[in-house]
């Protein structure tokens, strides 16, 4: 079916608009841009009462719909390449088995989790004899798994918490966690085309020794083109070109999620000279138009013709399971490292909060909701990154709401000593009390007052 490209270009304008303009008002109330413009996409789409009442809005074709759908895959590459450019190997190198562990828990704990939840409310646990079902529960379970780093360190950042030996872990788990997440989803991938666990493994294998052979390449060639054309928009050029061969490759050759390859890519450029710069480019490209399209696009293919009450209660016992599954299985391996109570009630609280990545893994993983019976999550992952964002700074912040909490202890602290009365009296009569500047104001040292 043929499409007008003048339709595409109204599309285009009405998602930019929608999605900016909602995405800056749910920030000023302090919740993630992300949910904003989903919500743009809902609004303008099919599924709720603006296009009923506005037919003439937005109303693309078959065929202009796979050209918005062509724009968000583009969109969710761009997220994970950055994602992978934002990396930072030195805290997963220095993370040691803690953090390592906390991480493979923040994995595996909220997916047994959500698959359980998911085969519930699909007819019992019986329901995994079906092959279509089980793959089904295993993808939501798969959404669980993955973790919005920026949410947890602007909030450790706020409260000091950042540099101590909880907070360097739970970032350090929190990076290492979005990495397993992707493996996961790589191996959910492979196994929902029909192959064997071994020969999906083989493939994941496969990829990784690409991944190590090409990223080797690639981490020289870019080092040296650097060298020569530092801070130039042609290394950006590259760098974008890889990322699309890393993800062409990882889907085409090796049966892997395209945005495995994406982070891949991202990953072995991060920490390199100009990585930053080009993590910039990509968020001016990507940010500026395929993503947005991205998030848009999910909101406007939503689909709420079956959903019921039952389909609620599934809202809710998913969002429990992704809360309740990062807090007990983190927080109970930071306890078998003997972090104290405090410390691994932060390290579960802080592996909470969700965000764009988890919507890349509904996307990538959206074919595989079961014809007959299956469960489409895409509402319940949007409340999940909605209630987890707006509960992982509330709980850190009452995790440390003592003064005290999470600070290493100093073994140079000043011993009490006792002072005499007349001591204290000597030391006040040779004061002489200077007056503190304000900020920005400058004190000649020549100028001495006399109270």
């Amino acid at each position: 079916m043929e499409f007008n490209v003048m339709n595409i270009l109204l599309d285009c304008g009405i998602i930019l608009f929608a999605t900016k303009a909602l995405g800056m008002g749910l920030r000023k109330l302090g919740l993630p841009q992300v949910v904003g413009m989903i919500l743009a996409g809902l609004l303008i789409g099919p599924a709720l009462f603006v296009h009923t009442a506005f037919p003439g809005l937005i109303h693309p074709t078959p065929a202009e719909m796979d050209v918005l759908k062509s724009f968000s895959q583009i969109g969710v590459v761009f997220i994970l390449f950055s994602s992978g450019l934002e990396t930072d190997f030195r805290e997963m190198k220095k993370s040691g088995v803690a953090a390592t562990c906390i991480a493979l828990a923040g994995v595996l704990v909220p997916i047994a989790f959500g698959t359980v939840v998911a085969l519930l409310f699909m007819g019992g646990l019986g329901e995994a004899a079906d092959h279509a079902k089980l793959m089904n529960a295993l993808f939501i379970g798969c959404i669980l798994s993955a973790t919005s780093v920026g949410i947890t360190v602007e909030t450790l950042r706020e409260l000091g918490r950042l540099k101590t030996r909880i907070g360097t872990t739970v970032l350090s788990a929190a990076i290492i966690d979005d990495v397993m997440g992707i493996v996961a989803l790589s191996i959910l991938t492979g196994l929902a085309g029909d192959g064997s666990i071994l020969e999906t493994l083989l493939h994941v294998a496969g990829f990784f020794v690409f991944t190590a052979v090409a990223g080797w390449v690639l981490r020289r060639a870019f080092r040296a083109l650097v060298r020569i054309y530092p801070h130039k928009r042609r290394t950006s050029i590259f760098a974008f070109a890889a990322c699309f061969f890393f993800a062409y490759a990882a889907e085409e050759f090796f049966g892997i999620a395209a945005i495995t390859g994406a982070y891949m890519a991202g990953l072995m450029l991060s920490g390199l000279g100009d990585s930053q710069f080009v993590d910039r480019k990509v968020i001016v490209s990507g940010y500026m138009f395929f993503t947005p399209m991205f998030f848009a696009y999910i909101g406007i293919s939503a689909d709420f013709s079956g959903f019921t009450l039952s389909s609620m209660w599934f809202v809710l016992a998913f969002v429990g399971a992704g809360i309740l599954g990062k807090i007990l299985g983190c927080g109970a391996v930071a306890r078998c490292f003997r972090y104290n109570k405090r410390d691994s009630a932060a390290a579960g609280v802080g592996m909470i909060a969700r965000g764009e990545v988890a919507l890349a893994v509904y996307a990538t993983g959206r074919g595989l909701i079961a014809p007959a019976g299956g469960i489409d999550p895409l509402v319940a992952t949007i409340f999940l990154i909605l209630m987890s964002s707006i509960l992982c700074p509330i709980g850190l912040k009452m995790v440390f709401r003592h003064p005290d909490a999470g600070k290493e202890p100093s073994d140079n602290r000043p011993h009490a000593v006792t002072i005499s009365s007349e001591a204290i009296d000597n030391v006040h009569h040779d004061l002489t009390l200077e007056p503190v500047p304000a900020e920005g104001e400058r004190v000649d040292p020549n100028d001495t007052k006399e109270e």
